[in-house]
């Protein structure tokens, strides 16, 4: 039973919930377009993906145990889970979760081809998950540790998880697609800032190069807060480009906690006393929040 404990604490339960929430915005917006959901191909789909993501965040516990070790600043959304190493899990059973996972994974793509719905673009966004979930934290690339993980998660998890999921229903893209998930990219690359920031001292004395590490910690914060702003932009943006107002309309009702998530940054960066289990909450509810909102129109429409 603690083994357990300690796999679904590494395992991040909520980190899980904002994929399934991510992919059933893309379904929604083909059950919007009028596309008649496959249940068994959406199961399947949703199992390979978040097969993925356990595998990627297990390689991340592995690779990044020692530094998690030593960071002071750990909250349940970032510095690890903290159940690696003596009196948890040992790394070796980490490393063999992971390869479980990704061997799941493997297997599952298998019974999406045999389903015949994937097409070309499908097979495409596949392979850049596999690549950008495995390298994340895995040598000899190590996103993580490039200044370009942040970037290239934001772009898997909020642009290229939603299409895979329309993918699976509609053998086409839609615009609807990009005008929906932009804005979720620029608020998704905001919560990974915010993430990044209860660790930068750690990952700067261990050298590991965030993005926040290679911007430094002001411009940082700067594109944190100017990357809120810019999603709502997006947003309006997207209404004037053809996005039926009433399904852009319940995402600004997250624009206040936007603004106090700026708030609490610009606070921090002026030298008050963090709360860091607040500032990252906070971002991750932001995401999650906005991705219910817009997701759930096109489900009920």
């Amino acid at each position: 039973m603690q083994n357990l404990r300690l796999f679904v604490r590494m395992s991040r339960p909520l980190f899980l919930l904002g994929g399934v929430l991510v992919y059933a915005l893309g379904a929604g917006i083909a059950h919007y377009l009028g596309v008649q959901i496959d249940w068994g191909v959406y199961i399947l789909g949703q199992v390979w993906a978040t097969m993925l993501q356990l595998g990627a965040q297990y390689l991340n516990e592995y690779y990044d145990a020692p530094l998690d070790a030593e960071n002071p600043n750990r909250t349940p959304f970032s510095g690890g889970s903290g159940v690696v190493g003596p009196g948890g899990l040992s790394r070796s059973t980490v490393l063999l979760a992971a390869a479980a996972c990704l061997t799941a994974t493997a297997s599952l793509t298998a019974l999406l081809i045999h389903s015949g719905r994937l097409t070309s673009p499908t097979v495409l966004i596949m392979i850049l998950g596999f690549l950008g979930a495995f390298f994340y934290s895995a040598p000899p690339i190590r996103l993580s540790s490039s200044g370009y993980g942040e970037l290239t998660t934001s772009i898997l998890v909020a642009i290229l998880l939603p299409a895979f999921s329309f993918l699976l229903q509609e053998r086409e893209l839609h615009r609807l697609v990009a005008m929906t998930t932009f804005p979720l990219a620029a608020l998704h690359l905001a919560m990974m800032l915010a993430f990044d920031l209860p660790d930068y001292g750690t990952d700067l004395r261990r050298q590991k190069r965030t993005l926040m590490v290679r911007m430094g910690w002001r411009n940082g914060m700067m594109l944190h807060n100017g990357l809120i702003l810019s999603a709502y932009i997006l947003l309006g943006l997207a209404v004037t480009l053809g996005m039926p107002f009433f399904i852009a309309l319940p995402a600004f009702f997250t624009l206040p906690l936007g603004l106090l998530q700026i708030w609490q940054m610009r606070r921090i960066g002026e030298g008050a006393k963090p709360n860091w289990t607040a500032l990252t909450l906070t971002a991750m509810v932001l995401f999650a929040a906005t991705c219910y909102l817009l997701a759930f129109p096109y489900w009920t429409r």
